[in-house]
């Protein structure tokens, strides 16, 4: 009992830790410089970040990356599922040091040999019926609901602190199909997407979609009309539920 009962202990100050993490996160400095030009968002859930970069004035897209991420004290760990930037990096874990400052992300450590210091602020920790992290696992059509099983080719929608990002990608290939994101509301059954950038057409940013949704069964029920105006009824299962990724 005493040895359960000290596991526990040594346990929940890192799981605590995790979940302070959750939520939506920007990048304020890089490396001692203010990021005024490009704007990074990243999205923290259920052990899974995503993050999205555009240039600040004229809304073109930049990079994007994530993957699964593991916190105990002061150690954080990224393995990358997707990184536009250096492809050959993805399925590598890189170790570094994460202190909170006045509420702000400090994540240090070496790149490439080089130093790397990041100081994030949150700006989003709110939480709602469809805050996950998910995976695409099935639609509907003519009354027909079709499935398919995720594997190193999946689409993945990260919801966390009032943003979203979506991203298609074959960790196994290390191809890189798109991505975008931006604000969102998810209530009364309406889900509502304000896009803030978009991989594959930036002058998609600025744009506004509406939803219908249910969870049914665990599983995120999402229908409505896509941005080229075709109806949609698409299933979405929590990334954790739906397969343990192989690495």
């Amino acid at each position: 009992m005493r040895k359960i009962i000290a596991l526990l202990i040594m346990l929940f100050p890192a799981a605590l830790f995790a979940q302070t993490l959750e939520g939506a996160w920007k990048m304020t400095h890089q490396n001692g410089k203010p990021m005024h030009d490009v704007e990074y968002i990243k999205i923290m859930q259920d052990g899974y970040f995503a993050f999205g970069a555009k240039e600040a004035a004229t809304n073109k897209f930049v990079s994007a990356g994530g993957g699964e991420f593991m916190v105990k004290d002061n150690l954080y760990q990224e393995t990358l599922d997707f990184f536009t930037i250096k492809p050959e990096a993805i399925g590598e874990t890189t170790s570094f040091k994460l202190d909170m400052v006045d509420g702000k992300m400090v994540i240090s450590g070496q790149v490439q040999g080089q130093t790397l210091v990041e100081i994030w602020e949150k700006v989003g920790e709110s939480t709602d019926d469809l805050t996950a992290n998910w995976v695409f696992t099935g639609r509907k059509r003519d009354g027909e609901i079709s499935r398919s099983s995720p594997g190193a080719r999946r689409t993945v929608k990260i919801l966390s602190g009032g943003r979203f990002q979506w991203i298609a990608f074959n960790s196994e290939t290390k191809e890189f199909m798109g991505t975008g994101g931006g604000t969102y509301t998810a209530e009364d059954g309406k889900y509502n997407e304000q896009i803030t950038f978009f991989s594959r057409d930036d002058s998609r940013v600025g744009a506004s979609l509406g939803f219908d949704f249910e969870v049914i069964d665990g599983e995120w029920h999402h229908s409505g009309l896509s941005s080229t105006g075709n109806p949609i009824y698409e299933i979405w299962t929590r990334y954790k539920d739906a397969y343990t990724p192989t690495k």
